[in-house]
């Protein structure tokens, strides 16, 4: 199939269906802890961070074997990493994030490579589509992200049709990321109360999170494909600073000290996960890889 293909996109219907996760429902701070988070993901360049996933993206959604026709959403889709290529696959595809810099983004990378996506600004806890919309709902080291999972959870299997599948890609508690996450941490607390987002790649949470609305949930560590960068794992601590935004808004807040104590916690934790010997870095990143059928 030509990269330039250009395939058929569906509409998906909108519904503004009022819920435990509407703003008049919304737990007190939640509004601005959504707002610090929006900003957060809008800060640094994700879209060139993700140009270094990009290649383990395209073989993730290989192996969740998405059929041409199929109407899929991408939940935190971010630049489209993952909702171009299956859109060039031939899947209907439709894509949404929080961040609208990073939709601005997917939006002119599929105009200028001639795939046809919808793109949306739009949160997980609140989807603004109609029941079942949707054959295949996925979500790379995205929806994760979202601070009340149980209502992202409900989210994922409110727009999945009945027999569908969810697939997704969540880092680890113990993996690289999330000992890197756990640096981040110690030197910024997160913010009391906030579920860790490496709760999605513990397999308990999964179920527990998963159970009501799919079956025969199928969880696999997994370790992320082809994460290369032709640089030290110093300097990978500083792509991160300046392209990545939670880690660029960790520096942000501290002090001089702090920040090379920082770095050097990041540092290590890279190194220790690098595969390369050469002077480069493969990042040995674990990840749980989940599909479910909906109930």
């Amino acid at each position: 199939m030509s990269d330039r293909m250009t395939v058929t996109r569906f509409q998906p219907s909108f519904t503004q269906q009022p819920g435990p996760s509407s703003p008049a429902c919304a737990a007190p701070g939640i509004d601005a802890l959504k707002a610090k988070m929006k900003a957060t993901w809008m800060d640094g360049d994700y879209a060139r961070f993700a140009t270094y996933m990009a290649p383990g993206a395209r073989q993730i959604l290989a192996g969740w074997n998405v059929a041409q026709g199929e109407r899929l959403l991408d939940v935190a889709c971010g630049a489209g990493q993952l909702t171009i290529p299956a859109a060039r696959g031939g899947a209907c595809a439709s894509g949404i994030d929080i961040a609208s810099n990073l939709i601005a983004q997917a939006r002119r990378r599929a105009e200028a490579e001639g795939v046809a996506v919808r793109f949306d600004e739009g949160d997980a806890e609140q989807l603004p589509y109609a029941d079942a919309a949707f054959d295949v709902v996925t979500s790379l080291i995205g929806a994760m992200f979202a601070p009340r999972p149980e209502q992202v959870a409900s989210e994922l299997a409110r727009m999945c049709r009945p027999g569908g599948r969810l697939c997704m890609a969540n880092w680890t508690p113990t993996g690289m990321v999330g000992l890197m996450f756990k640096q981040v941490a110690a030197h910024v607390p997160p913010p009391p109360g906030l579920t860790p987002p490496v709760r999605w790649g513990d397999e308990d949470t999964i179920l527990q999170r998963l159970g009501d609305g799919f079956s025969d949930i199928r969880l696999t560590r997994k370790i992320y494909p082809l994460w290369r960068f032709p640089v030290s794992a110093s300097a990978v601590v500083d792509f991160f600073r300046t392209h990545y935004g939670p880690v660029k808004r960790a520096f942000e807040t501290l002090d001089a000290p702090a920040q090379r104590s920082l770095h050097a916690g990041l540092e290590a934790v890279f190194s220790a996960h690098n595969t390369a010997r050469d002077g480069s870095v493969e990042l040995r990143a674990e990840y749980l890889d989940v599909v479910a059928v909906r109930r």
